[in-house]
């Protein structure tokens, strides 16, 4: 039986401006992203989050009405962490050394709390803006890596290929990463090896083609 919910979501009711309210909304991300790894979208409940967060059931409501709300908060939270990831600079860099350290990077941010990802890639449907392809996370996160696809390249090239290089790179990188997360494998030193070496072979590939004008 599907356990995925509907994306149905309010937003934050208030954002968080002193550092101790801020430091209240972490606690209550972070104790919410343990309870959904641990527990699943069945088990997830906001008194569940409160207590273990720490906090009173009404300091939770002051900032999240549901718990859809908390949940976009953990997803986004962990966008952020992909972001920051793919983000750290190709200058400077061999390519191996690159593909080594953005695998490494985003194998760590999946590995923290692999439940919490298997729950949000197959029981919580995404909200409507963090599914949309045009989004500025989404512009933001492809660019990176069409960025180092450029870098790599070492030619003045069509942004289009370049963007259509860096798609095809995440694609690969996140699906071999979610998929390694669904089989329990994330920690596999064979799936690691193997994703660097796929990507390595592409981007070689990639950097040795004159990209088309």
């Amino acid at each position: 039986m599907s356990t995925r919910i509907p994306a149905v979501s309010a937003p934050m009711r208030k954002q968080p401006r002193q550092a101790r309210s801020r430091t209240t909304v972490d606690a209550i991300v972070q104790a919410g992203a343990r309870i959904l790894g641990q527990r699943g979208w069945a088990g997830f409940t906001t008194n569940a989050v409160a207590e273990a967060a720490g906090v009173s059931i009404g300091s939770l409501y002051q900032y999240f009405p549901d718990k859809h709300a908390l949940i976009d908060a953990i997803r986004r939270q962990h966008l952020d962490d992909c972001l920051s990831a793919v983000q750290k600079p190709a200058a400077g860099k061999s390519l191996r050394r690159y593909v080594e350290a953005l695998v490494d990077d985003m194998i760590a941010v999946h590995a923290g709390n692999p439940g919490l990802h298997q729950v949000l890639l197959d029981e919580v449907l995404a909200a409507e803006g963090l599914r949309d392809p045009h989004s500025a996370f989404e512009k933001t996160y492809l660019g990176c890596h069409a960025s180092a696809v450029a870098h790599y390249r070492g030619e003045a090239t069509a942004a289009a290929a370049d963007a259509l290089a860096g798609t095809l790179v995440s694609d690969a990188l996140d699906g071999v990463i979610h998929n390694a997360i669904r089989r329990g494998e994330l920690a596999s030193t064979a799936v690691r090896s193997e994703l660097v070496r796929l990507l390595l072979l592409y981007l070689r590939d990639v950097a040795r083609r004159r990209a088309p004008a």
